[in-house]
């Protein structure tokens, strides 16, 4: 059966031009937040076209393209758009796997592969009909995942690729092996200390050798689809819940970072609780400096396993204080996250009862289990910002634990702002 792969392009950027008449055609920057000190995560096609990157500064965006617009960013409002557009798709061919905001992947029967370019046309042509001309996307289609992402690739924007097995390797010759899914930089390192340099030599590798090379499973799996053969992978468990956040320069304060790391730290555990798994460790992680330069810092806190906010929050505690006292640079960055998850069912009767703190008992971690669950259930029925564990600071920038990051889309109980009208653009003030 053979693969198709649909990637958006400059998607939080069309979609803030499909929302605005006004912003098509235009080169448009998507920044996190309204502040002259940050980034674009996203830039229309115009942009692109005119030299300005996605991760641009807006100051260096602005030196390139003095007319450029910014707007900031508006999660719930593209997640709305991406089920929207899932609807879309689904009038034409089922949606197999959605791989993130932008990309889906379409198992193909003969008769439709057969159909090639004249069945992207019709999704093409669907999207445009129930939206906009400014929606567009790329679309590849291969024997496998992998070379449909190859393909979807291949002629951006609105480009589409159709990679046969018999032409392979000779169609994607003339590109470089970091174009490729899965070739990551040290993997490009393992690659050319073991002789390869280009496609070609990657073909000729054996199932074997790259095995070798990637050090696991993954590259026997990798040496399949680019083959075009499929590589069937094993579902993945969940093994943490986590949220990071690039703090704004006027936003670096400790109070202002502790403040941001709990909100953070709450948001995962309201997702764990949803997922009914509890957690036995607790990370915190600050980032500081620049390019090779850049610091990092980490604290790790184990407890028996826990599902309650106030035994996390007391772990944050004790991570927060010894930053207080050790932190030796100023963060640019934090993250929080919950690790080794387990389930009821797999918790074994002595650490189930164990104590969650000092002077705890099994009583103590039920009835802060049930507050956690009644404030997960007020929160549901009267507005995620109805009542919090502490006070609930504003966080520049909002979607706290709610924001759009590859192979995670939030769901709309992450979001705890009222959600935006799809006209509702918001412009940079700066």
């Amino acid at each position: 059966m053979e693969r198709l792969y649909l990637d958006f392009d400059s998607f939080f950027a069309s979609a803030e031009q499909h929302f605005n008449a006004d912003l098509r055609g235009r080169p448009l920057g998507v920044v996190p937040l309204d502040s002259p000190h940050t980034s674009c995560i996203a830039v229309s096609r115009e942009a692109k076209a005119r030299g300005v990157a996605s991760g641009s500064s807006v100051r260096e965006a602005r030196r390139i393209l003095p007319d450029m617009i910014f707007v900031i960013a508006r999660h719930d409002a593209y997640v709305r758009l991406h089920k929207r557009i899932l609807d879309v798709v689904g009038t034409i061919l089922p949606v197999a796997k959605v791989r993130s905001i932008d990309e889906v992947v379409c198992h193909l029967s003969p008769g439709e592969a057969a159909q090639g370019k004249t069945l992207s046309d019709r999704i093409k042509s669907a999207l445009e009909e129930a939206f906009s001309p400014a929606l567009t996307c790329s679309i590849g289609m291969a024997p496998t995942e992998l070379l449909a992402k190859v393909g979807a690739e291949m002629n951006k924007p609105d480009g589409f690729a159709l990679i046969e097995a018999r032409g392979l390797p000779r169609s994607l010759s003339h590109l470089d092996l970091r174009d490729l899914p899965g070739i990551s930089k040290g993997i490009g390192a393992r690659l050319a200390a073991s002789g390869v340099q280009d496609i070609d030599g990657l073909w000729r590798l054996a199932p074997k050798q790259a095995r070798k090379i990637w050090g696991n499973v993954e590259g026997e799996r990798f040496w399949n689809e680019f083959h075009g053969f499929h590589a069937e992978r094993p579902e993945i468990r969940k093994s943490m819940y986590g949220h990071g956040r690039v703090l704004p320069r006027d936003g670096r304060s400790p109070d202002q970072v502790e403040a941001c790391a709990r909100q953070l730290l709450l948001s995962a555990a309201r997702r764990l609780r949803r997922d009914e798994l509890r957690a036995t460790e607790l990370s915190l992680g600050f980032r500081g400096g620049r390019g090779p330069e850049t610091a990092q810092w980490t604290w790790r806190e184990a407890f028996p396993a826990a599902r309650d906010d106030r035994s996390f929050t007391r772990a944050l505690s004790k991570a927060l204080t010894e930053a207080r006292h050790s932190l030796r640079f100023a963060p640019h960055s934090v993250s929080v996250t919950l690790h080794g998850l387990v389930s009821d069912d797999e918790i074994t009767g002595d650490l189930f009862g164990g104590a969650l703190e000092d002077g705890g008992d099994t009583a103590s971690r039920e009835r802060w289990e049930k507050v956690s669950d009644l404030m997960d259930s007020l929160r549901r029925s009267h507005g995620t910002k109805a009542l919090s564990l502490g006070v609930q600071d504003d966080i520049p920038g909002g979607y706290v634990g709610a924001k759009i990051a590859f192979g995670r889309i939030p769901e709309e109980a992450d979001f705890s702002d009222a959600p935006t009208r799809d006209e509702e653009t918001r412009f940079l003030s700066y």
